[in-house]
């Protein structure tokens, strides 16, 4: 289908023959060019699916947005799984990644829908051309999904850049999605379905904001799923003075230290005791150190360098230059500098070729484990979603691309945004909600010992702290890419919707 989409009228241009006849100025031209289009609704695409074993129908389209006037401002694409047949109160999972700016692609052809990208058993890329496989370790099983890309994501747009900007931000983002997931419940009578959000990375900061907005206009949730999660941005940004980050990275470095076998003695021989070790040492005496900054004397900066140093394989000169506090970029280049080879951000198990002609380098050129599943998920969407989907537009999907100015955090912009609170408030006053928080050891994105400390820290009621359970997995920040934490994250999500 071809985006139907026409520049608004202009009006009757009253000038002389001669100005009528001159070239248009190019400020004559930008101004054309900022006017809004006019949206047309469009007609869903609708297709019959037998995969796998399972009989299902996906419904493809763009839901529209407007404004007081009843104009189309937006548009919101989707695609709609519902299992042929169901009968009773089938659940309803809503389903987005992060970003912000991502499209829902690497969730839906990574872990929840029928279909995958066919990965490297461990995740790695594989060799072109990219294909999709049967997912045996779908969620449509035992859910009905619908997966949405947000405004300047995927093929959703807006009338203009300007109206565009609005949906560019914490409040316009959580407010936008949240109105689609009221219309589609309401064109498609799902009211009174089980219903659930599942959000990656980004998403869990706009998942934990849905929850809190939603409740107030009476759309409570059965769950929410985070998988990969950030909702306190304290724990992750490395800013000057802000030693949280430090501490809380420490045991992802362990993990991935271990994985590439640079650490030593009994710390080589069981990841799950050497992580406790880790957490333990990043919580007590690293802390410490760290809050008593140049008070802290010889020995005690001796002791906690030595600690260090056999906890993430890296040199004892190394860490005393970056006065014991390792940033996520600088460590992605150190880990493996002997070998000329960087380490994933995603994913620390990735290694990476880098640029070494230039001598030392602080920063990896790229990350390697995002590198490697764009080509691949982006072509398999392409093809699959006109081919298989029927989805025809000659619109680029978007990955990362589409949000064209700088996200906007609100008051909380030159902080750290936190959205943990909003998640507090709705289990509070839904207190039925269930959440479920799946972490990958070696993700140095969303670190597990932050979305530890993040939870542990969000003065959830004792009553309710039974309603969240954490799983970790032996993968990174798309745990699904490896097939073994693939079919267990489904096999413990599934048990977790059941419940």
């Amino acid at each position: 289908m071809v985006d139907t989409v026409w520049m608004a009228n202009l009006g009757e241009i009253q000038a002389t023959a001669a100005v009528e006849s001159a070239p248009m100025s190019e400020e004559a031209k930008t101004e054309v060019e900022k006017k809004p289009k006019e949206m047309t609704e469009e007609t869903p695409v609708v297709t019959s699916h037998d995969s796998g074993g399972l009989k299902y129908t996906v419904t493809t389209g763009r839901m529209p947005l407007k404004n007081e006037d009843d104009e189309i401002v937006a548009q919101m694409f989707y695609m709609a799984y519902t299992l042929d047949g169901a009968k009773g109160e089938r659940p309803l999972m809503f389903s987005f990644n992060g970003g912000p700016g991502s499209p829902s692609v690497w969730l839906h052809l990574g872990a929840l829908g029928p279909k995958r990208v066919q990965m490297q058993d461990d995740g790695s890329l594989p060799e072109p051309p990219y294909r999709l496989v049967d997912n045996e370790a779908n969620w449509l099983e035992f859910t009905d999904l619908v997966f949405i890309d947000p405004i300047g994501t995927g093929f959703s747009r807006a009338r203009s850049e300007a109206e565009a900007e609005k949906y560019w931000g914490v409040k316009g983002d959580i407010e936008s999605v949240g109105e689609f997931i009221r219309l589609y419940l309401t064109r498609n009578g799902r009211w009174d379905s089980p219903l659930y959000l599942v959000g990656e990375s980004y998403g869990t900061t706009r998942a934990a904001g849905l929850a809190g907005h939603l409740v107030e206009r009476g759309i409570g949730f059965s769950g929410i799923v985070l998988v990969s999660s950030i909702l306190n941005f304290q724990t992750a940004r490395f800013n000057k003075g802000n030693d949280l980050p430090y501490v809380l990275f420490l045991p992802t470095y362990t993990a991935a230290a271990f994985y590439h076998g640079k650490l030593v003695g009994d710390l080589r021989e069981n990841l799950a005791t050497t992580l406790q070790r880790a957490r333990e040492f990043a919580g007590g005496a690293y802390a410490t150190a760290l809050a008593a900054g140049d008070r802290l004397d010889h020995e005690g900066k001796q002791q906690t360098l030595d600690e260090l140093a056999r906890l993430t394989g890296l040199s004892h000169k190394f860490l005393e230059l970056c006065d014991m506090r390792i940033n996520i970029q600088a460590f992605c280049k150190e880990l493996l500098r002997n070998e000329r080879r960087t380490v994933g951000r995603l994913d620390s198990r990735i290694k990476g070729i880098d640029d070494w002609s230039k001598g030392y380098s602080e920063v990896p050129g790229h990350d390697p484990s995002m590198s490697m599943l764009m080509p691949p998920y982006t072509a398999t969407f392409n093809q699959y979603v006109r081919q298989q989907l029927g989805y025809e537009t000659d619109l680029a999907y978007e990955i990362f691309k589409g949000v064209k100015k700088p996200w906007d955090w609100g008051s909380a912009g030159d902080g750290h945004p936190d959205t943990s609170e909003a998640l507090r408030a709705a289990m509070a006053k839904n207190p039925y909600m269930k959440i479920f928080v799946a972490s990958g050891y070696y993700d140095l994105a969303t670190p597990f010992y932050a979305t530890e400390y993040t939870i542990a820290h969000m003065g959830i009621d004792p009553e309710l702290r039974g309603n969240i359970t954490t799983r970790e997995y032996e993968a990174g920040h798309m745990m699904y890419v490896h097939v073994p934490s693939l079919r267990t994250l489904r096999d413990d999500v599934r048990g977790f919707v059941a419940g």
